[in-house]
């Protein structure tokens, strides 16, 4: 099973990949534009597995450029410690 097939699964996944990157130094900014390029690819190239990333995926499709940086961001900010089952 893949980790876009469930969403916990993705956020905890996610999650540890930006605790990675936080540990090798890279700073909070380059995170979040990182994020921003793989919403961008995930918008574009891949299928939503469920709900939540068909709801992140029209999100995505309805901003404008601000908007997608401050959603990366926020999906940044959720992984790291919020509490959304």
């Amino acid at each position: 099973m893949s980790v876009l097939e469930n969403f916990h699964d993705w956020k905890s996944f996610l999650g540890e990949r930006v605790q990675q990157a936080k540990t090798a130094g890279m700073e909070s900014d380059t995170i979040e534009n990182v994020a921003y390029q793989i919403g961008g690819y995930l918008a574009e190239q891949v299928d939503p597995k469920n709900d939540q990333e068909r709801l992140l995926k029209q999100l995505w499709d309805v901003a404008d450029d601000t908007q997608r940086k401050d959603l990366a961001s926020m999906m940044v900010k959720l992984v790291q410690g919020g509490n959304v089952q």
